[in-house]
């Protein structure tokens, strides 16, 4: 069989190098930051989720090293066995108090959190409502659940309310929206007011998922929730320590404590995965604890975004407009749009400037980009750098 299942496998993977939709991996030499080493040489880095540069901050790196040799390297087990440790609490208590929830649950990844988010309590009497374009981790949570599913246009306040207007929705045991707070392809920022009024009027649980908004989104960093000033009006917040906060892995859900102390008693990612390990826990209390004493990091982000966007605006990209530092640059409108992406990405790495070209499947047919993605850890002299190199290769390719 194994034969058969081959050939079929190298036909596709030849299809998808021609259609120019496959996914090379660049080997990084360095740490992560805003300087890397890829093939021996330096390159900017513009497309990690390391929104606050802290991935490869000295201080960070001595937190975890104090983890590490305090706590040790992993506990061997899930956490109502015998892997809970008073960090792993502690990080809840943290985690709880800065995002404005009453309690919090640690899982392995986001990705985790929202595979056990909905199936614990959500059957087949329930309905789940998610937005069009809502994460992959989302879309296969909610496939776990038995609950029904119905999908409203993304971004579309009025799509949505007609959904919540169906018999079957209104009539329910439970009725749960489910949003991205950022949607990560495009960098655009949910409705919350209206998604909030919406529940309200419709009696539903409200879930926000807040990986690319947790850290710097909002006047004090707490996300997408206070950004919209709404907070306390979302019901349950899932979040990754992969992205902002550190840069490394781990994630959580918060919400009501009931809600949280349920979980633990049902969420089949949470209590058949190995606990978070003591180093991770370490270094994400510390990212807590410094963006909860300051907001330089998310200010300094929200200038170098403001800057980057303003200039390569008045460059001629094509870029989706918005406030967060996704910064989209949109080739749809060119023919082997794929194609022009991923040459352009190619060609940008011979000048220094590391990026990705992203097409179908990662993204609809005929709206490929290049996501630059803005950090705090860069600097000017980055931003200024990499406008450079755009508008050269831009022109080169007649994109501009």
């Amino acid at each position: 069989m194994y034969t058969t299942l081959k050939t079929a496998l190298i036909n596709e993977l030849a299809e998808i190098k021609k259609a120019g939709l496959y996914k090379n991996e660049r080997v990084i030499e360095s740490e992560q930051g805003a300087e890397i080493i890829v093939k021996g040489k330096k390159a900017l880095n513009f497309c990690a989720n390391n929104y606050l540069g802290l991935s490869g901050a000295s201080w960070l790196r001595e937190a975890a090293i104090r983890a590490l040799k305090e706590r040790g390297y992993g506990m061997s087990s899930v956490r109502f066995i015998c892997g809970t440790q008073d960090i792993h609490k502690e990080l809840e208590r943290k985690v709880s108090n800065f995002l404005g929830m009453e309690d919090t649950i640690l899982y392995a990844a986001c990705f985790d959190a929202n595979g056990g988010v909905f199936e614990a309590f959500m059957d087949q009497e329930c309905a789940i409502i998610t937005d069009a374009l809502n994460h992959a981790s989302i879309i296969d949570g909610i496939r776990l659940s038995k609950a029904a599913r119905y999908i409203y246009k993304h971004g579309d306040m009025a799509d949505l309310a007609e959904v919540l207007s169906k018999p079957e929705v209104r009539n329910a045991k439970y009725r749960m929206i489910v949003t991205d707070g950022v949607f990560s392809m495009d960098g655009d920022i949910a409705k919350l007011p209206d998604i909030c009024a919406l529940a309200e009027q419709f009696n539903c649980l409200l879930m926000v998922d807040d990986s690319h908004a947790s850290g710097f989104m909002g006047k004090t960093g707490r996300g997408t929730h206070e950004h919209h000033n709404v907070m306390g009006r979302v019901d349950i917040i899932t979040t990754t320590f992969g992205k902002a906060l550190g840069g490394a892995s781990g994630g959580c859900i918060s919400g009501p404590k009931e809600v949280i102390e349920f979980y633990r008693q049902k969420s089949r990612p949470y209590l058949f995965s190995n606990t978070l390990p003591p180093v991770v826990v370490g270094a994400t209390i510390a990212v807590l604890d410094h963006i909860s004493e300051t907001t330089f990091l998310r200010d300094k982000l929200e200038t170098n975004t403001q800057y980057f966007r303003q200039k390569m605006t008045d460059a001629g990209f094509d870029i989706r407009p918005g406030v967060h530092p996704i910064v989209p640059i949109m080739f749809g409108q060119f023919d082997n749009d794929a194609l022009l992406a991923t040459s352009m990405a190619d060609k940008l790495l011979e000048e220094g400037i590391y990026v990705i070209g992203f097409s179908f499947p990662v993204v609809p047919k005929g709206k490929s980009r290049i996501r630059v993605q803005i950090s705090a850890g860069h600097e000017m002299r980055h931003l200024d750098k990499a406008i450079a190199a755009f508008t050269k290769i831009g022109k080169e390719l007649k994109v501009i």
